[in-house]
């Protein structure tokens, strides 16, 4: 039996799957064409994550593909434990949109493109290891403010120390992360023992990271925004969102870099060890999915360690939104632009699930609270749902999107992205770079790259609109806009996450 007839259809875009245990099954979300994109390790990786200790609930979502411990493209929640592989390497990896109020037809002219590209990378750099130092206009944060950036994310004192415009905290999915017993001054003090320890190697290096890319898929994009329709409740989304239909909007894809790796990984370590020292089995016979129970010191600690790397995270989104915006400003003299929205899509949050809280693991899946949603009350999102950023690939676009009620099958979540289809050693193998180069000329995209890496080249892809068809027929959320490249930010060196 294939991967995707274990599945059990119950609607167009919806299913389950058996785990061969006495719990209820795995929900799935995506049509019979998406379902046959799962592969055995996927599948065996949700089974694998819904028979491990404490787990109550497994979604697949339609990006699914294998992943660390857990698939890419999953949410796992659990009322009594904490999971480090179904957050993953890339603490807090994320989405972000920027509102410009440029009309679409002022960057029209390649001239006009190419130069934002270069003022653009002389400030946010691409690449796994490197930081604001290796370009021109970086901002280089010192140790003290990188240090308080770990422990407040994005604290009026730390924006206003970085040049990020306070207001955009309002906008973030989360500004700041706690530590487990819900106090700043813990993180303090479990940052100054990982430093003490010396678990940070080259940590003044690593701080410089705020501000800058990365490698592998991580990237920005300028966008034109369409509005998807003119009916009311698509207009009243938008309107709460602050897009603005034919105007451009820069979208940024990184997440928690060097610190966030570092501190993903020493945990994985941390808890392999005390499997081995305890004896206890693990999960499908899967390292990657070691786990913690809540209330230990390991689970304490993990905890700790997810915030530190998240408040980086979402600083480095910021600073990265607000160079971009100065970079506008120096080709487009005037200029003005607006946060719509800063989101996580791996990360685990404490949420009600089923009257109860939990911590929601998601992994490549993007929180999805609809209008009305208790913890939406006292936001600008609270009549409309909350904005969903959805990456496809530069030539088939990217979505904005708004949850539905039925988002609750889902446990108020939906997919990343698009998810991968080719390996990124298969794609390299198969695919031609002349024609990969060729393709975005011919669609009028420009890059900062002499050659497009191919391994994230749009062919590397699952179906952009077959995943989309899978979230609206599913009922989870509906799109609002469509966000069609103008030019793409990207590095070719190996992925953070």
């Amino acid at each position: 039996m294939s991967a995707s007839e274990a599945i059990i259809a119950t609607g167009e875009a919806t299913g389950i799957l058996p785990t061969g245990a006495s719990r209820t099954p795995i929900t799935v979300i995506g049509t019979q064409a998406i379902r046959e994109t799962f592969d055995d390790l996927c599948i065996q990786q949700a089974i694998n994550s819904r028979n491990a200790p404490g787990v109550t609930q497994v979604v697949l979502n339609p990006d699914a593909h294998c992943g660390y411990g857990a698939p890419i493209g999953c949410v796992m929640v659990s009322p009594s434990h904490i999971y480090p592989g179904p957050v993953g390497v890339d603490i807090k990896c994320s989405m972000s949109l920027l509102q410009l109020d440029i009309p679409a037809e002022e960057i029209e002219d390649r001239r006009v493109r190419r130069a934002l590209i270069d003022a653009i990378c002389e400030r946010t750099p691409t690449g796994a290891g490197r930081g604001a130092r290796h370009v021109a206009k970086g901002r280089v944060v010192d140790e003290r403010l990188g240090v308080e950036a770990l422990v407040s994310g994005a604290s009026l004192s730390v924006c206003q120390q970085m040049g990020i415009p306070p207001e955009w905290a309002e906008r973030c999915e989360d500004s700041a992360h706690l530590a487990h017993d819900h106090t700043a001054d813990s993180l303090a003090m479990r940052l100054e023992e990982l430093r003490f320890r010396n678990a940070f190697p080259n940590f003044c290096q690593k701080i410089h990271q705020l501000g800058s890319y990365g490698g592998g898929n991580h990237f920005g994009e300028c966008e034109v925004v369409e509005l998807r329709d003119r009916e009311p409740d698509t207009l009243q989304a938008a309107n709460a969102f602050g897009l603005r239909d034919g105007h451009v909007a820069f979208l940024s894809h990184c997440g928690s870099r060097g610190i966030g790796h570092q501190l993903a990984m020493g945990q994985f370590r941390e808890l392999q060890c005390k499997f081995a020292e305890w004896g206890i089995p693990l999960p499908g016979g899967d390292r990657e999915l070691v786990y913690a129970p809540l209330g230990s010191p390991e689970a304490d600690a993990y905890i700790d360690d997810m915030s530190l790397g998240a408040n980086f995270a979402t600083v480095n989104h910021l600073m990265i939104n607000a160079l971009v915006l100065e970079a506008f400003q120096e080709v487009l003299p005037g200029c003005t632009g607006s946060l719509v929205y800063f989101i996580s899509h791996n990360i685990a949050r404490k949420e009600i699930v089923d009257h109860r809280p939990a911590w929601v693991h998601r992994k490549g899946a993007t929180r999805a609270f609809p209008a009305g949603h208790h913890a939406l009350a006292d936001t600008p999102f609270a009549e409309t749902g909350h904005p969903i950023l959805l990456p496809g690939n530069p030539q088939a676009g990217s979505s904005v999107m708004v949850a539905t009620q039925g988002a609750e099958k889902s446990c108020y979540s939906v997919n990343h992205g698009a998810g991968r289809r080719l390996g990124r050693k298969r794609a390299i193998r198969e695919l031609d770079q002349k024609a990969v180069d060729q393709s975005f000329d011919a669609a009028d995209i420009l890059t900062n790259c002499r050659q497009y890496p191919r391994d994230e080249a749009p062919a590397t892809y699952k179906d952009f609109e077959e995943v989309l068809r899978s979230v609206e027929k599913a009922d989870l959320a509906r799109e609002v806009a469509r966000l069609r490249a103008k030019f793409v930010i990207k590095d070719g060196s190996a992925a953070d996450d």
